[in-house]
Parts: structure tokens; sequence; C-alpha cells
């Protein structure tokens, strides 16, 4: 849909869109604050999105219209009504 709504010469360019769907998978030595920041910048058209701490065994869940949802140690996401037959088994992360 959203390729489909762009013009002949903003397909030639840099795509002025953002996915329907984001993960951000924190290293060691990522801050929390910046991964945060990064987060809040895809928020903006993204209507799903991940920020995976593997030090705190944290998720936060970005949609769209929602607070953001913190969870502790979830053994698996699922990708909701964006990729609904996708799941993450997160025991393979931790």
């Amino acid at each position: 849909e959203k390729w489909q709504a762009l013009t002949p010469q903003q397909k030639e360019r840099f795509l002025p869109l953002s996915p329907d769907f984001v993960i951000e998978l924190m290293s060691a030595s990522d801050n929390i604050e910046t991964a945060r920041k990064k987060m809040q910048e895809y928020y903006n058209g993204t209507r799903l999105g991940w920020l995976i701490n593997r030090k705190t065994r944290e998720v936060e869940i970005y949609r769209q219209g929602q607070a953001v949802e913190i969870l502790t140690n979830p053994e698996s996401l699922s990708g909701e009504n964006i990729l609904p037959e996708f799941s993450l088994n997160l025991t393979l992360i931790w």
C-alpha cells in the first residue's frame, strides 16, 4: 500500500516511509536511553516495534496510538495483527 502511494520520483530516491514493524535488539554496550530515542523515531509511522534488552530480559513493545508495554522475561513474542504468522522465541536470545 505505502509503495503504491509513492510517485515515480519518490521511488527513485530515499523512501519517505516507515516500516510497519521494527525490532531493536540491544547489544551489551548499547545504552537504554539511546535505544529508546531510536524507537521513538521509528514510532512515527511504525505500527509495531520491539525493543529487546538482553541484559535485563525486558521487552518494550511499541504500538501505534498506545502506551509502551514492558514485558519481563517473556518466552516469546507475537507479530500480532501486523505479522500474524510470526512468533519470536526469546529463549534463544536470552
